[in-house]
């Protein structure tokens, strides 16, 4: 009897544990599909990037939240969001037309500033547009071995699954922008996100490096990534070309302004480049934690921000960073002035707002 017993146990668990798996795979949605869920903790969830809607701030982080806020990062509220993956960057061309970019490749589009978002493009399309894309110059230019390498590239995305992200956006008006992300994806759209074009045969990145982040320095367009990897437009060849990098670590970032540029990245380092990526100057940080946020204040000054918390600015143009001292030093993946002056700093501590003389 107590054999029985036992063995009747054993075989009740063993049922209730497969009906909780069968129920848990059930109830399984992917996060392209499930809807971030509101939480009043999300503003002091770890946030990925910021930008500027006019005046008001848009914020976007984990597990899909996106946060605006119209009293200069003061107070927060949460965005209506059709997906729950990671978001990475925001972009703002205009007060009312942004997008945002994040892990599983999705793109997303908001066109009332920040407050609701639709979703334009997933990881899961991405390998057929490539295939599509670079199938049909395979099948006109059968003797170009790229083309077939790169619809090969779309076929093996599409077999791997909706894991590749993409890492940062950037859009020069309503209608014209790139999303960049990891093993050299990037995308163009000439139509606001209504159609997306894989753009890898334009770009000089032979490796597949991380394509980390892309900015417009005033006069140009400048992409970073990982060893070292600088890449310019060439309106001339209409291409993304290597630019001699100074540094063969990792740049996170890129800031500028009509004739200058600065690219930060690994282990406190930062270069500045006046003639348009020929010469490189090392600017002196003192520190060796990565340089991970950057922005430009209305006095035209660029300041930077360390994994550890710390703010560096370049007051005087010279070869050297002068750091703030600060209280409650917290990691800083992104930073952004309100129009008012205030600084948003956004990190894994969530958004805050500092005043800076």
């Amino acid at each position: 009897m107590c054999s029985y017993k036992k063995y009747l146990t054993l075989a009740l668990g063993s049922l209730l544990v497969l009906l909780q798996g069968i129920t848990q795979a059930a109830s399984y949605v992917d996060v392209l599909d499930l809807p971030a869920k509101p939480s009043a903790l999300a503003v002091s969830s770890p946030l990925l990037g910021a930008a500027r809607a006019g005046d008001r701030l848009v914020a976007v982080g984990q597990r899909g939240h996106i946060l605006y806020s119209d009293d200069h990062g003061k107070d927060w509220k949460q965005a209506a969001v059709p997906v729950s993956a990671d978001l990475n960057a925001v972009n703002f061309p205009s007060p009312s037309q942004g997008w945002a970019v994040g892990n599983d490749g999705v793109v997303l589009h908001s066109n009332d500033g920040g407050e609701t978002w639709t979703k334009q493009l997933d990881g899961r399309q991405i390998g057929t547009l490539l295939v599509k894309h670079y199938g049909a110059l395979a099948s006109a230019e059968p003797a170009n071995e790229q083309w077939a390498q790169l619809a090969a590239d779309g076929q093996r995305l599409i077999e791997e699954g909706a894991d590749k992200p993409l890492l940062d956006v950037w859009f020069a008006n309503e209608r014209f922008g790139y999303a960049v992300g990891a093993f050299n994806l990037i995308l163009r759209t000439e139509d606001g996100g209504q159609h997306w074009t894989p753009f890898q045969d334009r770009v000089d990145n032979p490796q597949g490096l991380h394509l980390n982040a892309i900015a417009a320095t005033g006069d140009a367009l400048f992409i970073v990534g990982e060893q070292g990897l600088l890449l310019k437009w060439n309106d001339a060849e209409q291409r993304f070309a290597a630019v001699e990098s100074p540094y063969q670590g990792s740049f996170f970032g890129v800031i500028g302004k009509p004739g200058e540029v600065l690219v930060y990245g690994l282990r406190g380092h930062v270069f500045r480049s006046k003639d348009g990526g020929a010469s490189w100057t090392e600017l002196s940080t003192g520190l060796q934690v990565s340089i991970t946020a950057a922005t430009a204040d209305a006095k035209g000054r660029f300041l930077l921000f360390s994994q550890g918390g710390q703010m560096l600015v370049d007051a005087d143009n010279g070869n050297a960073l002068t750091l703030v001292p600060q209280q409650n030093l917290a990691p800083s993946a992104g930073a952004i002035f309100g129009p008012d002056g205030w600084l948003v700093l956004v990190g894994s501590r969530g958004a805050r707002a500092l005043h800076i003389q």
